[in-house]
């Protein structure tokens, strides 16, 4: 059995299906205006996460095409070719990650820099730190809560409710500043 298939939808286009042992339900995430993925889990047939993609056709249309305005309306951003020089953004941002572990008392182990399309940071259940390179095309604040939202998931490796409370210990209206965050997701791609 394939992990993975294409499937045309009317109104849609092609959504890719694809087996996913984390995903504990199916989930569809518009990647694009030209690419949907849906996470099916392997319990799940495919034909089922086909059918539920069916009754959310409404919501998926609705959101490609917000999603083909905002790609329209600042295509030279998400069009223009990034380009960084390695050795300087690993000095910048590890030491801006250095700057704000003292400051704030966390530790880390170790830091990776690298060139992302999905994801802004990470932090591992080792407590390594990875920092996405396009950080530097973003607003300062944005880069320190990038940091920042890192460092806190040494202390607390979910999303919870604590979580968001602690993260505000260091960055006020985290919440607020995380939706900001997300205006600038077409630049990792």
């Amino acid at each position: 059995m394939p992990d993975s298939r294409i499937v045309e939808i009317k109104g849609v286009g092609p959504v890719l299906f694809e087996k996913s042992r984390r995903a504990k339900h199916v989930n569809i995430s518009i990647q694009s205006s030209t690419f949907v993925r849906v996470a099916v889990p392997f319990r799940v047939p495919f034909s089922r996460a086909e059918e539920f993609v069916h009754t959310r056709i409404n919501w998926l249309k609705k959101h490609l095409n917000k999603l083909k305005q905002y790609e329209k309306e600042n295509k030279a951003i998400t069009t223009a070719p990034f380009e960084i020089d390695n050795k300087d953004a690993r000095l910048k941002l590890t030491g801006r990650l250095d700057y704000l572990s003292k400051k704030h008392g966390f530790s880390y182990n170790r830091v990776s820099i690298r060139n992302q399309r999905t994801r802004w940071g990470s932090c591992s259940h080792n407590n390594n730190i990875s920092l996405n390179i396009r950080l530097l095309s973003l607003p300062e604040e944005l880069v320190d809560y990038v940091i920042l939202h890192e460092l806190v998931h040494i202390r607390i490796k979910n999303h919870s409710r604590d979580f968001w409370t602690e993260l505000d210990r260091y960055v006020a209206n985290s919440k607020k500043v995380a939706a900001k965050l997300r205006e600038y997701r077409f630049s990792l791609l």
